[in-house]
């Protein structure tokens, strides 16, 4: 029967040697430094082969020799263990750690594929977006000019416009009042504007808006145009505020109808302003 000899048995072997030939060594003594050379490794390799043949003698009488397991040694391979159940553990850890990493690589390819989705129907949203708009800003563009249109001179001249206006408005009221509106509109700053603006009073006054005809008046007349109707309109214009209970006003365009169109006026006119003074107790 074959034993295992461990190195340290050999370093055994070699100190029961040295008892052998009398030299004593405490087991608490620190052991000297030993230098190696070829006469201590000559005896070393003598002790070996002594040893062997001491072991294969004792094998053969049926006296095998024992070797103990060396205490250090067993220390050692279960810290050799437990490092190798750390590095399996550790294998485990890499596997899951590898596992994971591939997971999340693909829900990151998936995260792309997902943005480049969005991406594209965004841009789509975008262009139907800058579609709607563009034809928005085109139907805007199409009313204003249909609106531009409507209140577009039809004659192309104040005095012919305000004619139109005036017929129209013996046929067909509201139709007359649309014409009076476009030419006071087109013509703002013409007689035939002005004009238009004071008809439009009258249409207020006779539907029973006193403060409109009284604003209409007040901007046909501004300035105090020398017009052949200022005269009789700023008697509308005196009449409406004193109606609207506004007699300091109303005696004030009374005067300047006084200093500006009394003389020019007719008896019916003046005989008008006299009674409006009256009901306004004009001094």
């Amino acid at each position: 029967m074959k034993s295992l000899i461990t190195f340290r048995t050999l370093i055994l072997a070699i100190v029961g040697c040295g008892l052998v030939g009398g030299a004593a060594v405490a087991q608490t003594a620190p052991l000297p430094a030993v230098q190696w050379d070829n006469r201590r490794l000559d005896t070393l390799d003598r002790n070996v082969r002594r040893l062997e043949r001491a072991v294969t003698q004792r094998n053969s009488q049926g006296q095998p020799v024992l070797v103990e397991p060396d205490p250090e040694v067993i220390a050692l391979q279960g810290r050799v263990g437990q490092m190798d159940r750390r590095l399996e553990d550790l294998e485990a850890t890499v596997q899951r750690v590898n596992a994971d990493f591939e997971r999340l690589t693909f829900q990151l390819d998936e995260s792309d594929r997902d943005n480049a989705a969005l991406r594209a129907r965004l841009g789509d949203a975008e262009a139907r977006l800058q579609r709607i708009e563009t034809a928005a800003a085109r139907a805007e563009a199409a009313a204003r000019e249909a609106e531009a249109a409507a209140i577009r001179s039809p004659t192309g001249d104040a005095v012919s416009d305000l004619a139109a206006a005036r017929t129209a408005l013996a046929a067909d009221p509201a139709g007359g009042r649309a014409a009076l509106e476009r030419v006071a509109t087109n013509w703002p700053d013409t007689p035939s504007g002005r004009e238009a603006i004071w008809r439009l009073g009258d249409i207020l006054r006779a539907s029973g808006d006193q403060a409109g005809a009284v604003q209409q008046y007040a901007t046909a007349l501004a300035g105090w145009p020398a017009l052949p109707w200022a005269g009789e309109v700023t008697l509308k214009l005196a009449r409406g505020l004193e109606a609207t209970n506004r007699d300091p006003q109303a005696c004030a365009a009374l005067n300047e109808y006084d200093r500006r169109y009394a003389a020019q006026s007719t008896d019916g006119l003046r005989a008008i302003a006299t009674e409006t003074r009256t009901r306004a107790g004009c001094r």
